[in-house]
């Protein structure tokens, strides 16, 4: 039998080349795609082990020359999961124009280019989709609170466009482009799924990325105090990359169209997560205040029960497991 073969967009980064490793591992052969503005080429050491990945440095903006990806020549396309996009704080403020480009420009060439194969499609969208939620948990079927206009809509608002143009191509749609231009035709609708990640966490992430699983484990590592934005009451749901690689890879095998949360429904103060980090290190680090970040949600809790009844998936790793495995990552790279 031939492998199933399927394109992943963003695989040098932190999710990215997780679920490279975890699609390689159940037998897919996989194309690598990235330009390497904020992943890196180490996170792939294990992929690049593999005789059944292909790597292309590629910005997904400029489109996709097939003749490139070795693979659809050997195996076909079974599938393209689009999950190229900077996410985190101090990307929003050091490259909004490339996040708004990746998510509109590039989510437009990945679905074009997955419906001249009939194949599976899979959008990375995210929890900030909600907004500074009014709705608590959230729920797939909730709209979302959100400043259009503030410093996180590059990432936010582009997320939604992304959902919208995906959306579309399931209704029944067929994207074409003309000369650089987008244009709309009948046909028989994208295979497409759409997945809202909440705070994930683990090996691999960048340690000047600006969250606060990173900024605080290398503070801890560093001897420094722990800095908290605002009162650090606002809450999170922390869920373990490899619990979130699992629900991305039973996603991607479904059948499933309608957004589905995926991430850990035990929300925590952030001044709970300095305790608990504390806890493990046994530094006993203190805690610094900043001013809060602009746009800032005050919860942040995914309700999982669709998760739950169509995939049959729920985290597993614990907070402790977890930030004690990736305390260690950043200890041996720093």
């Amino acid at each position: 039998m031939t492998k199933k073969h399927v394109l992943i967009t963003g695989a040098s980064g932190f999710i990215g080349s997780h679920l490279t490793d975890q699609f390689l591992k159940s037998g897919y052969a996989v194309t690598g795609i990235d330009n390497f503005v904020t992943g890196t080429k180490k996170n792939l050491d294990l992929a690049f082990q593999n005789p059944d990945f292909s790597f292309v440095e590629q910005d997904v903006c400029r489109g996709l020359n097939e003749a490139n990806f070795l693979l659809i020549k050997k195996y076909g396309l079974h599938g393209v999961l689009h999950f190229a996009c900077p996410a985190s704080p101090i990307d929003f403020d050091k490259i909004p124009f490339e996040i708004l480009a990746v998510d509109s420009v590039g989510t437009a060439h990945t679905v074009e280019l997955a419906m001249r194969y009939d194949a599976r499609y899979l959008i990375a969208s995210t929890s900030e989709i909600y907004g500074d939620p009014l709705v608590h948990p959230q729920t797939e079927d909730y709209w979302g609170n959100v400043n259009t206009i503030g410093p996180r809509s590059c990432y936010d608002e582009t997320k939604r466009f992304a959902e919208a143009l995906v959306s579309t191509a399931i209704r029944g749609y067929k994207l074409k482009h003309e000369n650089g231009v987008m244009k709309s035709e009948a046909g028989a609708g994208l295979n497409g799924g759409i997945v809202r990640i909440f705070n994930t966490y683990g090996p691999r992430m960048r340690p000047d990325d600006g969250r606060i699983v990173p900024e605080m484990c290398m503070q801890t590592l560093q001897g420094r105090q722990l800095t908290v934005h605002g009162d650090g009451l606002q809450t999170r749901s922390f869920c373990y990359v490899s619990d979130l690689v699992q629900g991305l890879l039973k996603l991607y095998e479904s059948d499933i169209k309608v957004p589905v949360n995926l991430g850990n429904p035990t929300e925590r103060t952030v001044i709970e997560f300095a305790q608990t980090l504390n806890q493990i290190s046994g530094a006993q680090s203190k805690v610094r205040h900043l001013p809060a970040r602009v746009d800032d949600p005050r919860r942040r809790c995914p309700d999982i029960s669709r998760a739950r009844k169509l995939l049959g998936w729920e985290p597993k790793v614990s907070l402790e497991e977890g930030l004690t495995a990736t305390l260690e990552y950043f200890k041996c790279n720093p």
